[in-house]
């Protein structure tokens, strides 16, 4: 695609701008990369880094002019701890409590670990409102307005040791700077008060079937697409829109603690 850097794995994939996005799992999960081993390929990048700019200016790169965007959580819940019937085994032997210990301690390990790989910018969103994507919905039948309270309940628990977890880092990893995207707070924004910024709909999916809210089967070929999809929050039965979403990036760009903190990413960039 123009104007993007080519991901990681493409073959053809060259040149002295290297980008990192790094929306992953904390879990490794069938067909999907765990972030340890997404961290196993910036280790390569941040190598081939040195060789192009050298170790002093490649440090320096990376200490002022680059920012890591981690985005995870959302999958380890829904594709691992909450998918119906292969998840309830995993229900029983590990309780609520454990398995958010288990990710909060993953991601301590891995974020040190991207630290330790000199990345010092860092912005970490929180979970969103995962009981209320089209597909939570759908699967549970509810209505409009609902709901479904326990993965919500997850993603609040999880996000409050997130935000400790980061206050650790922000205290303890000299020169780094972890800021705390408040996704759930942003997300559930637009779903409770849609048409305030021009949506139709905070339930339905623009691109999807199956159900009421078009959440069971996954935006493909085959599916079925709104008529405009800039008045559906969410696009497919799992992501916001692109109009969604544009409203997310300038509350994060330049938007108070509410919805960032303890900068802004404008802020962040200028440190």
């Amino acid at each position: 695609m123009p104007r993007y850097a080519m991901p990681f794995l493409a073959p053809n994939t060259t040149g002295k701008l290297y980008y990192m996005a790094l929306i992953m799992h904390l879990e490794v999960e069938v067909n999907r990369l765990s972030m340890d081993i997404q961290v196993d390929y910036f280790n390569i990048t941040r190598k081939q880094i040195d060789n192009l700019l050298g170790p002093s200016k490649a440090r320096e790169y990376l200490h002022k002019q680059s920012i890591f965007s981690i985005t995870v959580g959302s999958n380890d819940f829904l594709n691992n701890y909450l998918l119906p019937v292969i998840s309830m085994g995993a229900r029983i032997t590990q309780s609520p409590d454990a398995f958010v210990d288990d990710m909060i301690n993953h991601l301590r390990g891995q974020l040190t670990r991207l630290y330790q790989l000199d990345a010092r910018k860092f912005i970490v969103g929180n979970v969103g409102p995962i009981g209320c994507i089209p597909y939570q919905k759908t699967i549970n039948q509810l209505s409009e307005g609902e709901c479904v309270a326990l993965p919500n309940k997850l993603a609040l628990q999880y996000n409050a040791r997130l935000k400790d977890l980061l206050q650790e880092l922000n205290e303890n990893l000299e020169g780094a700077t972890f800021v705390h995207a408040n996704v759930y707070d942003l997300v559930m924004e637009l779903i409770t008060n849609y048409s305030k910024y021009g949506f139709t709909t905070a339930s339905k999916a623009c691109c999807g079937n199956g159900g009421q809210f078009a959440g069971i089967i996954p935006c493909g070929p085959t599916s079925s697409m709104c008529s405009d999809r800039d008045k559906h929050v969410f696009w497919d039965p799992y992501h916001p829109s692109e109009a969604a979403n544009l409203i997310i990036a300038k509350q994060l760009m330049d938007g108070d603690t509410r919805y960032i903190s303890p900068v802004n990413i404008r802020q962040l960039r200028d440190l």
